[in-house]
């Protein structure tokens, strides 16, 4: 059980006998993996609860980082199209470790977000980063997309 708002989840059973799930940022069916459950159940939290503008959300976008290619899960931008927001989901299964933290922040030396979440569906970390002072703060709440939206 997730520790997520639930969620109706628009599904189906493709041709190929796989459970699918409708993404509404992405406008298609994709697979529904565990991880893909945890990101669905979050994003829906993230505009449902959280107010953040669906049409300001991508999810599984490609970006280069020292040479390499790699694939972040989602990003919310701001009101301006900046990244805003980095976010990585895992399974329920998947142990939140440092290499975990050390993933997105691979990910943030491109995309220098203000805020990263990340979460396997049953913990959540959201922290702020402070570029000036090179800190890092953990944040109690996800915030609301009007906090943040500045």
């Amino acid at each position: 059980m997730l520790n997520l708002p639930q969620f109706d989840l628009k599904t189906r059973i493709a041709g190929n006998g796989k459970n699918e799930v409708f993404d509404p940022i992405r406008r298609k069916y994709v697979v529904l993996t565990p991880e893909e459950n945890v990101r669905q159940h979050f994003l829906m939290m993230l505009t449902k609860n959280k107010s953040y503008p669906a049409s300001l959300i991508a999810v599984e976008k490609s970006l280069v980082v020292n040479n390499m290619q790699k694939r972040f899960d989602a990003v919310a931008f701001d009101s301006q199209g900046k990244p805003l927001v980095l976010m990585e989901f895992k399974s329920p299964k998947v142990k939140l470790s440092q290499a975990v933290f050390e993933q997105i922040s691979v990910y943030n030396i491109k995309l220098r977000v203000n805020y990263l979440i990340v979460s396997n569906g049953i913990s959540h970390y959201c922290c702020r980063a402070d570029f000036v002072k090179g800190e890092i703060e953990f944040m109690k709440d996800i915030p609301d997309f009007g906090e943040i939206n500045q």
